[in-house]
């Protein structure tokens, strides 16, 4: 399915909240890299597609009702052989039901496990007088614990995107502090501006949250993502 049809479809359905499989598409198809997203449905599914992709492999659960995952026991990492991937399974389905009793599931996305980089944050938001705001920074935990993000209107310009990413007092980070090999800066700015102009061109999206990005040397993916739409 196309993603203005997936989104149409989905908020016809009453959704609010796309599953990580859903938004990943809606982000490969501008443009934006990401890892691999596929649905399994079952225990079976999940491990015949670990397989397919290649191990290590990772399990995260798909729900329209889960915006957190890992707060529920919905990530499993680092998953060595189809053993892993159905005692994983497993595992999730329980925690799950517990930490979030009555949520939708739509099954697992099943994805291999991304090579290490630098975690970023990209985000978007809707201001009530500004419309359309994008966030950038570092990512993971940090993110919450030091606040270090620039933000910048929508339509954002290659100055702005520029900007943004060396404003942040991490840039030093990014910029290969202390002999560390620096991340591409010029795929980062990149990265931003088609950020942009995906919601730019989707404006039935109020909310954005890719977290984490992975830099590198040679570029950037976007390794957990998070859609939230507008009321139909």
């Amino acid at each position: 399915m196309a993603g203005n049809d997936m989104i149409t479809a989905a908020q016809d359905a009453g959704r609010r909240l796309l599953t990580e499989v859903e938004s990943k598409q809606l982000l490969s198809e501008a443009g934006i890299p990401t890892t691999s997203a596929l649905l399994a449905t079952s225990r079976e599914e999940a491990i015949r597609l670990s397989s397919q992709i290649g191990f290590p492999a990772v399990l995260k659960i798909a729900s329209t009702n889960i915006a957190h995952k890992s707060d529920v026991g919905g990530v499993n990492l680092n998953l060595s052989n189809e053993d892993d991937v159905g005692r994983a399974f497993d595992e999730m389905m329980d925690a799950v039901s517990t930490g979030s009793p009555g949520a939708e599931i739509q099954g697992v996305s099943v994805q291999a496990m991304a090579r290490p980089g630098i975690e970023l944050v990209m985000g978007m938001s809707k201001d009530p007088q500004f419309g359309p705001v994008i966030m950038f920074g570092l990512g993971g935990v940090l993110v919450e614990v030091l606040k270090d993000v620039a933000f910048r209107i929508v339509p954002l310009t290659p100055r702005d995107a520029a900007e943004m990413i060396r404003e942040i007092k991490g840039f030093p980070v990014l910029d290969g502090y202390r002999g560390q090999e620096s991340v591409d800066i010029a795929a980062l700015e990149q990265g931003l501006l088609q950020l942009s102009r995906f919601v730019d061109e989707r404006p039935t999206i109020k909310e954005l949250d890719l977290n984490p990005v992975f830099a590198y040397s040679d570029g950037l993916t976007v390794v957990d993502a998070r859609i939230v739409l507008e009321d139909a």
